[in-house]
C-alpha cells in the first residue's frame, strides 16, 4: 500500500446508481461471473497468523469494483461469494502495470444511525486501532479518513457508486510478513426511501503475488 493515498481525500460525491451496460474491468484474466483460485497450501500456511478463519480456496466473482485514484491509479477489487474481495493495485492498465494484489476479507458491518460518529470512529485518535485481540498500527499518515469512490459493477449490468471513507492499519507477523486492516465508513442510497445509509465496514488483508492466483 503506497503513500500516494495520502492525496485523494477530497470532495465527497454521492452515491448514484444507473442502469447502463457497461463493462466491468478484467485483469489477469479474472472478470465478472468467473471464479479464481488462490494456491491451497500458501492460506493454508498463512490463515493460522491472520484474522480469517476457513477461507475457500476457491471463489466466485459476484461483482467487480473500480476505484480511480487518478488518472493513473486506481484499485480493481473482484467481490466474492466467501464474503470477500482480491484486490489488485496498478498505475496504468496493463498486467505489467499492477504493483500489488491483496486478498481481504470482511471482519464485520454494522449499520449505523449517527453518520458524524461513525465517521469519527475510522482513524484513532491513538495511533492503534485493536481488532479480535490484535493491535494493529496506522499506516497511512493522515488525521482524517481517506475518500474512496467506487464503481461497482454487478452481473445484471447495473453500476452503483459508493462513498468509502477509509484508514489502513497494519500488524506484524511471522517472517517479515503484515496483515492488514481497512476500516471504511461507507454512505449508500437506498433507491426505494431515498436516503442515504451508513455503515462501518472493516476488513482484514494480506499480500498475494501473481502466481498464488489462477482464474478458472
Amino acid at each position: 500500500m503506497n503513500s500516494f493515498f495520502s492525496k485523494i481525500f477530497g470532495k465527497m460525491n454521492k452515491n448514484t446508481a444507473k442502469d447502463t451496460q457497461q463493462k466491468a474491468p478484467e485483469v489477469l484474466g479474472l472478470k465478472l461471473g468467473g471464479s479464481f483460485t488462490i494456491n491451497p497450501l500458501l492460506l493454508k500456511t498463512r490463515e493460522e497468523d491472520l484474522t480469517i478463519e476457513g477461507a475457500a480456496s476457491t471463489q466466485i466473482i459476484q461483482a467487480v469494483g473500480e476505484v480511480k485514484i487518478d488518472d493513473q491509479y486506481k484499485l480493481i477489487r473482484y467481490y466474492t461469494d466467501d464474503d470477500g474481495y482480491l484486490q489488485i493495485q496498478m498505475y496504468g492498465d496493463n498486467e505489467n502495470d499492477i504493483q500489488e494484489i491483496t486478498m481481504w476479507y470482511t471482519f464485520d458491518c454494522k449499520y449505523s444511525q449517527h453518520w458524524e460518529k461513525t465517521l469519527d470512529s475510522v482513524v484513532s485518535n491513538t495511533g492503534t486501532y485493536q481488532l479480535d485481540g490484535n493491535e494493529f498500527k496506522q499506516f497511512w499518515n493522515e488525521d482524517k479518513p481517506i475518500l474512496f469512490t467506487e464503481k461497482t459493477y454487478y452481473p445484471d449490468g447495473k453500476v452503483t457508486e459508493t462513498d468509502q471513507f477509509c484508514m489502513s492499519y497494519t500488524r506484524e507477523l511471522p517472517e517479515d510478513d503484515i496483515e492488514l486492516l481497512l476500516v471504511a465508513a461507507e454512505e449508500k442510497l437506498n433507491k426505494v426511501t431515498n436516503q442515504f445509509e451508513h455503515e462501518l465496514v472493516r476488513s482484514t488483508g494480506f499480500g498475494l503475488s501473481k502466481i498464488d492466483v489462477t482464474p478458472n
